[in-house]
């Protein structure tokens, strides 16, 4: 699919990764892009998605847009985002299908993959458990955007793809420390007990689990590949192959910080999923994607613009 001449929706355009992958499908010639607005489009309310696909008549839409946060904004609000996540991808493909868009590119969450997956994940191990508890809401809800979209390609012939990107990082990152991922909340809190002379730092968990990180601009030149070229009912995988622990990871953010204090670990927090790393085979086969950021780069990137950038 030639992107150039499509009028292109990004759900969730203005966030993160969306300001990302709105750069690369400008690079590829896609000018006729629409972000629906929150304050504009209520996106779990089905009349504004009506009104959504009548102001902006899109030919393919691509379903960035999520409520999403870390553990503890997980365990906090489950409700939420179960409701939230489910409601808006389910009446999102629907009415896409029925206003006869010609692609729609949904993006699932590795926390969708159950709790002990071997590693690495394979796309096919996606039903084999439940997902780890304290994000199972969210992993759920997006998973059964990977149920309509093969049901839907089934019954109508509907051209819906699922990818499922692993955890992003890079320039841009929310840093707020309610909901902040992993890595933006360390480099934070890393540059702040330096700024402040403190002698330690607390970190969730053991340090034990391990995590697989793409850099955003990765991850969204990955998305604008499978949109150009998967027209396929199976999920695919987005990520960088890149497998470290949370000690590892700490211990290098504080190093590339200039954090020299302690770092103590909080063993009453929750670890979250004890290992995480893809297989990211199907990707580069379908659709010829492969991650290039090297980890250590895209971190330093992320930590200049986070201080450069901070209010």
């Amino acid at each position: 699919m030639d992107l150039s001449n499509k009028r292109i929706c990004v759900t969730g355009g203005a966030g993160f990764l969306g300001t990302h992958l709105i750069k690369i499908l400008n690079a590829r010639g896609a000018h006729q892009i629409f972000i629906p607005k929150i304050e504009d489009y209520d996106l779990v309310n089905p009349d504004d998605i009506r009104r959504m696909l009548d102001d902006s008549k899109p030919d393919v839409i691509i379903h960035l847009a999520a409520h999403v946060g870390g553990i503890g904004a997980n365990m906090e609000k489950p409700a939420e985002f179960f409701y939230d996540n489910l409601m808006m991808g389910v009446q999102l493909i629907h009415e896409s299908w029925k206003h006869g868009l010609e692609k729609f590119v949904a993006i699932g969450t590795i926390c969708a993959y159950p709790k002990f997956t071997p590693i690495p994940f394979k796309e096919e191990n996606l039903w084999d458990g439940y997902p780890e508890e304290t994000n199972a809401p969210y992993g759920l809800a997006k998973k059964m955007l990977l149920v309509q979209a093969q049901a839907y390609r089934q019954q109508y012939g509907f051209n819906a793809i699922f990818l499922l990107p692993v955890n992003l990082y890079g320039p841009g990152d929310n840093f707020n420390p309610r909901s902040s991922h992993v890595i933006p909340a360390l480099i934070r809190k890393c540059l702040e007990a330096k700024e402040q002379g403190a002698e330690q730092i607390v970190a969730w968990g053991d340090g034990s689990p391990t995590r697989e990180f793409i850099y955003v601009e990765d991850a969204a030149e990955g998305i604008a590949l499978a949109t150009e070229k998967y027209d396929g009912s199976e999920p695919v995988n987005i990520g960088s192959s890149f497998e470290i622990s949370i000690k590892d990871l700490t211990e290098k953010i504080a190093r590339m910080t200039g954090f020299e204090g302690k770092i103590v670990w909080d063993t009453t927090k929750p670890n979250g999923q004890p290992r995480r790393k893809l297989d990211t085979s199907r990707a580069d086969q379908y659709f010829g994607f492969v991650a290039k950021t090297d980890f250590d780069q895209g971190l330093q990137k992320t930590i200049d613009w986070y201080i450069k950038n901070r209010k």
